[in-house]
Parts: C-alpha cells; structure tokens; sequence
C-alpha cells in the first residue's frame, strides 16, 4: 500500500527500488489530467550555468501556471546525478500547479556522474504507475516527459533494458492515452549523436539539441517547455499525443 502524509501517496516502480510520490487521487477535482515530469541534469559538467537552468525551470513552471489547463496538470520535478540513490532526487512528486511554487525549488548544485538510464526509468516509471492509478479511477489521463542533459549515460543503477520497458508501456496506449517523452541536449554539441542514439535506443519520442547554454536559448527552451506541455494537455480525449511539438528549439 501507498506510504500517505498530509495528502501526498509513496509509491513503488515495480520492484525496481524506485519509488515516487504524488497527490492523493481521492484529491483530486478534475476529472482528467496531463502527467508532466521535469527531469534536470545537476551533474558535475552542468557547472557554470546551474543557476540559468534553474532559471529556466522556473519560468517554464510559471509560465506552465499560466496556461488554461493549468487546472488539469500535475507536475513532478526531479533532479539527476550519481550523487543520489538510484540517481535521482526527486523535489516534489506528481502534484497540482496551484500547489507548487518554482521560486522554493532547491539551488543546482552540481557534481556527480550521469545516471541517464535513472533519470529516464524513473521519469516513465512513475508516469506509468500513477497513470495507471488514475486511470483505474477513471480518470482521462496522457503525459509529457522532458530529461533534459548536457551528457550521456555514465553512471546509472537503471538498465537499459529497463528503460526500454518503461517506453513500451508509454507508448502502447495501454495506460495513458499517450505519453510524449522528450530527451533535450543543452550545452551537449559534443555528445548530441550519443543522446541521439540513447533516445532511439530507449524508445522515447524525440530528442532535441538545444545549442548552448546561453540565456537566450535557455529562454527560447522554457517556451518550448510551456508550449509543449500546453499541446499535450489540450489534445487530451483525442486518443492520440500532440501534433504540435517542434523538433528545434
């Protein structure tokens, strides 16, 4: 049974030793729900702009609060590094926008390997399982994933073939009603044919390279973020993901 504190539920990913929270679904007062999972990169190598990720993490959530969906999506952030158990740490579980301030999100502090296959496993794993949940209640329910990286997989408690299962499940239909899973390269011109690779491999639905780290981009990335999140959740009922997610930033 889900670990309960003051409205928010502990689950497990399987019997993976991954776990994740999220609201109560007895909560919950819409009747469907976009499950959107942010996923960012707090590795050694992300030194020197960490503060302008989290920047962009900020405004991608405010502008996320913004939109006339808001009502009806429920946002998990986690950040990724060795650093961690099983890789990730996550800052709060799958919970309504009203409920989330971005300004409180904890300073990235960088260090550590990258645990991609983690970060990945953890981010559809848990979409999955509280997906599945919702659903079962009858809830309409689809999702949205960005993992956002300056490197590839070096360090990860996860398999590949772990991952690869999480993606398979997204996309079948089975559980959501479709699951967009997005790998962003930022600052990655070295590594962008490797995550190229990861993300075909992994099965998930796009990857972006974002270019440099600048604010600029990083601005242009939080848009994307918002807007991409905002199609998502609007072809929510049309049994199918988004058509409106762009394959450059």
């Amino acid at each position: 049974m889900p670990r309960l504190n003051d409205g928010i539920s502990t689950h497990k990913i399987g019997r993976s030793g991954f776990s994740f929270t999220g609201a109560r679904i007895e909560r919950l007062g819409s009747t469907e729900y976009t499950l959107v999972t942010a996923a960012i990169d707090e590795t050694g190598s992300v030194n020197g702009f960490q503060h302008e990720l989290k920047k962009m993490l900020e405004t991608a959530v405010e502008a996320c609060k913004k939109s006339p969906r808001s009502d009806n999506l429920l946002l998990r952030t986690l950040y990724f590094s060795s650093k961690y158990t099983n890789g990730v740490n996550e800052i709060h579980g799958f919970k309504p926008l009203a409920e989330i301030n971005p300004a409180d999100y904890p300073d990235i502090k960088p260090g550590g390997w990258t645990p991609l296959n983690d970060a990945v496993f953890s981010s559809l794993g848990a979409m999955n399982t509280y997906g599945k949940q919702l659903a079962d209640e009858d809830f309409g329910v689809n999702g949205i994933v960005f993992v956002i990286t300056d490197g590839g997989e070096n360090s990860s408690v996860a398999t590949m073939n772990m991952v690869k299962t999480e993606a398979e499940k997204a996309v079948s239909g089975e559980i959501l009603e479709s699951v967009i899973s997005v790998l962003v390269g930022i600052n990655a011109s070295d590594c962008a044919d490797e995550l190229a690779r990861f993300k075909d491999e992994a099965g998930m639905t796009h990857f972006i390279n974002a270019g440099e780290a600048t604010k600029g981009k990083l601005a242009k990335l939080a848009a994307f973020v918002s807007s991409s999140v905002s199609s998502q959740s609007q072809a929510l009922g049309t049994g199918g993901p988004s058509q409106n997610i762009s394959p450059t930033i």
